[in-house]
């Protein structure tokens, strides 16, 4: 895996989330309740930290987790809920590290169907079936990994020329387009709940 990703709008930050499948996977993790550049910063953030220039889900899993915790509490937190966050991150890597060997890319290679892909990640902590879906869409249009019925696994977050997620942002405009779409939905969101449907 290297590809070129445009998710943190941060040149150093995407070069580490395009050649890290556990970056990627940390920042979708981190992608709630911040921005998402924020997000996807995270990860190069948490390496810097670390000493390195790449994530290890055997060392972050095995890290004392009141030392983890408070380096991700460092100003500038890697998240709003930077105790919360360190916690899910390792249990993320403790997962990967029982089931995968710490290999993160291990859970979409080989894989043989968007269903049995969709079925990995949603088993991932952190991971429900809307995350899941959203990274399945991100693999499949960025990063090449695209199994038998991968868009239909991914739903509406699959659809081609679509503009719903992380999946679609290639860039500062399609950026632009994926937040217009994300303030709509929530925009409808407020509207169905006013109206008492």
């Amino acid at each position: 895996m290297d590809v070129t990703l445009h998710l943190a709008q941060d040149p150093e930050a995407d070069a580490l989330l395009g050649r890290s499948p556990l970056a990627a996977l940390v920042g979708m993790l981190l992608d709630q309740q911040v921005p998402m550049e924020w997000a996807f910063k995270g990860p190069a953030t948490i390496a810097r930290r670390l000493g390195t220039d790449d994530l290890d889900a055997h060392e972050i899993a095995a890290h004392e987790p009141e030392a983890f915790a408070a380096l991700l509490s460092e100003k500038p937190a890697v998240h709003r809920y930077p105790g919360s966050m360190a916690k899910r991150i390792q249990q993320l890597c403790q997962y990967l590290v029982e089931h995968y060997d710490g290999d993160a890319e291990a859970v979409w290679k080989d894989v043989g169907t968007g269903g049995e892909l969709l079925k990995r990640l949603a088993e991932l902590p952190g991971f429900g079936k809307q995350k899941a879906q959203i990274f399945l869409a991100l693999l499949g249009k960025q990063l090449g990994v695209r199994p038998t019925g991968w868009r239909e696994a991914a739903g509406s977050y699959g659809e081609p020329d679509s503009f719903r997620s992380v999946a679609d942002i290639t860039g500062p405009e399609s950026l632009v387009k994926v937040r217009a779409h994300k303030q709509e939905m929530k925009a409808a969101a407020k509207a169905a709940k006013a109206s008492g449907r």
